[in-house]
């Protein structure tokens, strides 16, 4: 996840519905306004690398199947987001096929934490994906070397040392958080 700039003076009136439709690079659509993501790091862009290979090797070995995508837009209830990793389910890509924008949270999302981000703003946005349809938000801290898996049901802490596991989708999927983190 990286901080945002709100860029409405530059592409005014943009609504969500517009956003949907085509979404410029960068931009996320909150609050009724089109904003400009920030804060991006190559430690930031290596993590998130990092997860969509670990992902992707995992739902193709598993032969689970889906789609990993990195920077892709999706809609929550209220707002238009662009998560860091997302998982699209073969059910979800069956039903939606790869619109411009995906119509819901994606059920498994990860927002990589930039030293710039706000706590209760990074927990919001969680909140937001898993109330829209959302099933899984991994919040990772690549500076504490931790990461939060949150779902409807629970919110568990992996740190340094430990193994970081999928709960709800990718059933099996494990990692240590320092090999990810690396």
């Amino acid at each position: 996840m990286v901080t945002a700039t709100v860029i409405a003076n530059i592409l005014p009136n943009v609504s969500l519905e517009d956003w949907m439709q085509n979404p410029p690079n960068n931009t996320e659509w909150v609050d009724g306004e089109l904003v400009k993501k920030n804060g991006v790091t190559l430690k930031h862009s290596r993590i998130q690398a990092n997860v969509a290979y670990y992902w992707r090797n995992y739902k193709d070995s598993s032969g689970q199947g889906g789609q990993v995508y990195t920077e892709v837009p999706c809609r929550t209830n209220k707002q238009g987001r662009v998560p860091d990793v997302a998982y699209l389910t073969p059910e979800l890509i069956t039903q939606f096929g790869e619109p411009a924008a995906l119509p819901q949270s994606f059920p498994l999302i990860a927002e990589i934490v930039s030293p710039t981000d706000i706590a209760e703003e990074i927990i919001a946005k969680s909140q937001e994906y898993l109330q829209s349809q959302g099933e899984e938000v991994w919040l990772v801290f690549p500076e504490n070397r931790w990461i939060i898996v949150i779902t409807q049901n629970q919110r568990l802490v992996f740190i340094s040392g430990e193994v970081v596991s999928t709960q709800t989708v990718l059933k099996g999927f494990n990692v240590a958080v320092d090999e990810l983190l690396a």
